[in-house]
């Protein structure tokens, strides 16, 4: 498969699961009806294993942009790429917010309140202060991204066929999908409730797009006063860390 092409796919399944839990928890009349915030970010941790463990043999797995920067900057992946999977990402995350608002379509439909219905696509801060905000996701961002290196790649001392030990570098392979899932799930109970965590840009901007193009019975502004900030912060957050992958290399 190309690497695009599993980075679109692997980025739609994150949004079809990871949109999907939020509006099974906040629409009206689902079953999921107000089960809460450990339902929403298991949810998420979920869908990030299922995207990662599905595209992570054909691209690695990003399925976001702040990764894909971080992993171009410590020189990880060739730069002529980072385009093709930004784009890759950013439509995935379209289609999969427009994925979910017709699977949930009828509960739109039931559900009075404006920001409830834009919420299950995007994310906006609890108590709207932008310079902190922009604070928690450069951090939460960095919090994903430096293990992200840490576990995914290590040195490790393997003994040549003469018994001498020689350094090598392993992946996790397919394996690294549960960590990262765990790593997920870990900021969304740690640091998930200033903002929703968004610490990815296709996962925002991706779905903001579809709600300003869909449909949605009752829908209010796109908020686009906010949205740069779950877009240039995780991306900061990105470069951060890979400057610090690097320097402990």
């Amino acid at each position: 498969m190309s690497p695009y092409l599993a980075e679109f796919l692997g980025t739609t399944l994150l949004i079809i699961f990871g949109n999907g839990v939020v509006a099974n928890v906040l629409l009206s009349r689902t079953k999921g009806h107000n089960s809460g915030w450990i339902v929403i970010t298991a949810g998420w941790g979920l869908a990030v294993f299922v995207g990662v463990f599905c595209a992570q043999p054909f691209s690695g797995a990003h399925l976001n942009p702040a990764v894909t920067l971080a992993m171009a900057v410590a020189g990880q992946m060739p730069p002529g790429q980072v385009a093709g999977y930004m784009l890759a990402q950013m439509l995935g995350g379209i289609l999969g917010g427009a994925l979910v608002f017709f699977f949930y379509r009828e509960h739109f439909k039931a559900s009075p309140d404006a920001e409830t219905k834009r919420a299950c696509f995007c994310t906006t801060p609890n108590i709207r202060q932008l310079p902190q905000a922009f604070f928690c996701e450069v951090l939460g961002t960095f919090a994903l991204v430096l293990p992200v290196f840490l576990m995914t790649q290590a040195t490790v001392q393997l003994p040549d066929a003469s018994g001498t030990p020689q350094s090598a570098v392993i992946g996790l392979g397919t394996l690294g999908a549960l960590p990262v899932g765990l790593l997920v799930f870990a900021i969304g109970l740690s640091l998930g409730g200033p903002t929703g965590y968004a610490i990815n840009p296709a996962r925002d901007l991706g779905p903001r797009l579809a709600h300003a193009f869909l449909p949605v019975p009752g829908k209010g502004s796109n908020d686009w006063g906010y949205a740069w900030v779950p877009v240039v912060a995780p991306m900061l957050g990105g470069l951060l860390a890979a400057g610090v992958h690097l320097l402990l290399r």
